[in-house]
């Protein structure tokens, strides 16, 4: 038997149903609104899985308590999209520190993955590896621009491993014009980084200090080797 064409025979993929010139959302229309913001995320299929059901929170109680704070967060976030806010306040960031392998992209992913079932766009950002593509594109204005705009103007930008390895002042000033604009914009951060806060403070105060006052009310720092994820997970 030859298989449908189409992803939805109901409607033909166009994500409404035509009903005597009325159109109605099919059934298909959350999902496929889902499918396409994961696409453009730029999170991998390694991540894409990453969620709140698997994430064992049992490994102990700093782990249990960022569990909490991330899954209360992701549905604080829901809840202030569905009343039309794009803009929330300053503090509606949030930001996992500390100790390495001990859940925080995990967390951060799910946290992500959440935002995008409910059709809130998230655009994933690898600290390491955008720098790179950026610093190696410098003379490309249209590419910089392309790819700093993409980062500047997300609707929920997600920084995974935040200032990973040596830090250029050049690393700086790309993550300041970020983060400031973001800053100023109210614009919210999903942010995972190895650094504390003094680490943030000291690799740059004007760009620490707006991180740290952006996370305010959702700043979870783990410390200590027995956290190690990959390990005692």
């Amino acid at each position: 038997m030859d298989k449908s064409k189409y992803k939805c025979d109901k409607c033909k993929d166009m994500l409404f149903i035509l009903d005597n010139d009325e159109a109605t959302p099919c059934s298909c229309r959350s999902i496929r609104i889902a499918e396409d913001l994961l696409k453009k995320s730029g999170i991998s299929e390694a991540f894409k899985e990453k969620s709140f059901e698997n994430f064992n929170y049992k490994v102990d109680y700093q782990i249990l308590d960022a569990y909490t704070k991330a899954k209360t967060y992701a549905q604080d976030i829901i809840i202030n999209f569905k009343q039309n806010k794009r803009a929330l306040t300053k503090e509606s960031s949030i930001i996992f520190m500390g100790q390495v392998c001990s859940g925080k992209t995990h967390l951060s992913m799910a946290i992500a993955n959440s935002l995008l079932n409910k059709g809130i766009s998230v655009i994933y950002m690898p600290f390491r590896d955008i720098i790179t593509q950026v610093k190696q594109n410098m003379l490309d204005e249209e590419y910089y621009r392309k790819t700093i705009d993409r980062y500047k103007n997300a609707r929920i930008l997600l920084i995974d491993d935040l200032f990973k390895g040596n830090i250029t002042k050049s690393d700086i000033n790309i993550m300041f014009e970020i983060i400031n604009y973001r800053y100023l914009n109210k614009l919210p951060m999903i942010i995972s980084t190895e650094c504390t806060k003094d680490m943030l403070l000291n690799i740059d105060e004007a760009l620490g200090s707006r991180i740290i006052e952006m996370s305010k009310d959702h700043i979870i720092e783990l410390r200590g080797k027995k956290l190690n994820y990959r390990i005692y997970s």
